[in-house]
């Protein structure tokens, strides 16, 4: 039996318009869009992958719940920001790892933005205990790593100019161990947002980054 669309179009027209109108006054008269064709569609997404996703990792959470869940709130934290325009232009939800509450632990993501849709997974900006316990895996276990990058679309994030101290510069994973960030992505258009098969489309796309976050889980010694 096919699925149902979750998302339209009329998302990303919010999203389009958001994007030239970010202040308050305007989010306040368009408020019910948001709700009507954002919030609440994402939060039906989030109920409905619960299942199929327990069966890809069952470490991974999908939470619905409106505050506090995986979708991310849509106003931005611009306390120590330069932009102070108070509301993201996209929409998205993270689906954390079930100790994630207690450590910096990986997750998958789904990314809604006009032009730039993605699902993805890893952990991005680990904190320093985290990120040393990566590099040392990855430090201790190449053969792993090899088969982890051979079976992964390319990392992607920030790194460091050059390796960091303790690491041998010629190592074959040099690259790597030089990265802030442990992350894949795999883009999808808007039209297929839109598609009654996108649940499917990002399942899939959950699978295809799936041995990034249980390498990662090894490596960090929580469950996968």
């Amino acid at each position: 039996m096919a699925r149902h669309a979750h998302f339209t179009r009329e998302l990303f027209q919010f999203l389009a318009e958001l994007s030239f109108n970010n202040d308050r006054a305007w989010f306040a008269a368009n408020k019910e869009r948001y709700e009507q064709h954002v919030r609440a569609p994402l939060l039906a997404f989030i109920t409905d992958v619960q299942a199929p996703l327990a069966r890809i990792n069952r470490q991974l959470v999908a939470d619905p719940r409106p505050v506090g869940g995986s979708m991310f709130r849509i106003h931005r934290d611009t306390r120590f920001s330069k932009d102070k325009a108070p509301y993201k232009t996209h929409a998205a939800a993270q689906f954390r790892h079930r100790a994630g509450a207690d450590v910096h632990a990986p997750g998958l993501y789904l990314h809604l933005e006009p032009g730039r849709c993605f699902a993805g997974g890893g952990i991005w900006h680990p904190d320093a205990d985290p990120l040393r316990a990566i590099r040392q895996y990855i430090h201790g276990h190449p053969r792993a790593w090899d088969r982890l990058l051979a079976d992964s679309p390319p990392l992607e994030g920030d790194m460091l100019a050059r390796v960091p101290a303790g690491y041998a510069k010629d190592h074959r994973h040099a690259t790597d161990l030089r990265r802030k960030d442990f992350i894949v992505s795999v883009a999808v258009s808007d039209a297929r947002v839109c598609a009654p098969g996108f649940m499917d489309e990002f399942l899939a796309a959950c699978r295809t980054v799936n041995p990034l976050v249980r390498t990662l889980c090894t490596a960090l010694g929580v469950p996968r």
